[in-house]
């Protein structure tokens, strides 16, 4: 099947021409493999000028790529080159709709933009109560559960929430969605609710790109499995919903960064799979150094280095674990880690460690 990128194709630019074709179709939402394909070039040739182009204007990633496609005016929203989420289960079905003006992050800290602008979402509370209902998008949430995930055992003296949600309804006007464009957020008798369809979410994107992998999973198809995870893992633009008062926030920060080490340590098995070892090392080290009381990602990465001849390497990765566990937690490794150690000091073969489930 024919791919809108494909369907732009045109002769490959070079010197300046190709960095601002390379940055347009970035800002349009386009893939590398979809860049390349529209271009005529090697991937790894688009992937080299999309990282010129992030250190010469200094952007952090390919979000502020995004962004900044739009402040040069490279970008106008309803124009260019779109990709289409496909899903494995989608294929053979109908594109997804052209997506709507407003778009919400909360893989990262919150925020929120229309037609490409950011929105100033006001102070951490009220960022909070939208938060709130962006991860639950469809499902009408109550007053009190609002104040139940954004309060706690610490409710405010006065009913602040339809403020709060009344403020919010007026910065994000604007919206494309069902009902209007005063329709992103919804108000009925028993509360609140994001309309469906109204905002274009990144955990949406997410949660689609999960089941994806895991279809590929099943499938057997190793090259597809990694591509997939680090489409997954590019939508991340940091800890999500970073400094965000409350429960809801603090638990959905818990299992949306789970999701993440999830996805990489999948991700990883694939690579060495397909012989890919040196990427899913330095992958690893990163998510390791991220994360450094997470002992299946040191485990994981110890047999990582191992099988690749690394064996120093791999007890120095234990004794680091080993030191942080005890200094940050005052507990020593696990069992599971302890016996990763015992195996590479014998140079037993070592079988991965099974990912956590996506799930």
């Amino acid at each position: 099947m024919q791919t809108n990128a494909t369907a732009d194709r045109a002769p490959a630019p070079a010197g300046p021409d190709l960095e601002h074709e390379v940055l347009r179709r970035v800002g349009c939402g386009l893939r590398d493999d979809e860049i390349a394909a529209a271009l005529a070039l090697p991937e790894h040739a688009v992937a080299g000028q999309l990282a010129r182009i992030l250190a010469k204007h200094g952007l952090r990633d390919r979000a502020a790529a995004i962004v900044h496609a739009f402040d040069c005016g490279l970008v106008v929203p309803g124009r260019g080159p779109r990709t289409r989420a496909l899903g494995a289960a989608a294929r053979g079905g109908a594109a997804r709709a052209l997506a709507p003006g407003v778009r919400i992050g909360v893989l990262g800290p919150l925020q929120a933009a229309r037609d490409g602008q950011p929105l100033d979402l006001g102070h951490l509370r009220q960022q909070a109560v939208l938060a709130a209902l962006a991860l639950r998008p469809g499902r009408t949430l109550s007053q009190q559960e609002l104040r139940d995930g954004v309060w706690g055992a610490e409710p405010p003296v006065t009913n602040v929430v339809p403020v709060y949600v009344y403020r919010l309804r007026k910065t994000l006007r604007g919206g494309t969605g069902p009902g209007g464009p005063d329709q992103v957020i919804a108000h009925e008798r028993s509360g609140y609710r994001l309309v469906a369809g109204a905002v274009d979410l990144d955990v949406a994107r997410l949660e689609e790109l999960v089941a994806q992998v895991e279809a590929a999973d099943r499938a057997g198809e190793p090259a597809e499995v990694v591509r997939l995870c680090s489409r997954a893992l590019d939508l991340y633009r940091g800890e999500p919903l970073a400094g965000l008062p409350g429960p809801l926030a603090e638990w959905e920060r818990l299992r949306l960064t789970e999701r993440r080490i999830a996805l990489a340590q999948r991700k990883s098995q694939w690579q060495q799979r397909l012989g890919r070892h040196s990427e899913a090392i330095a992958e690893l080290f990163a998510l390791s150094a991220a994360h450094p009381l997470d002992e299946p990602v040191a485990a994981m990465l110890m047999r990582a280095l191992h099988r690749t001849g690394r064996r120093a390497d791999a007890v120095g990765v234990f004794d680091r674990a080993r030191l942080r566990l005890a200094e940050d937690l005052g507990v020593g490794p696990s069992r599971m880690l302890r016996r990763t150690h015992e195996l590479i000091l014998r140079g037993d073969e070592v079988a991965l460690v099974p990912t956590r489930s996506l799930r």
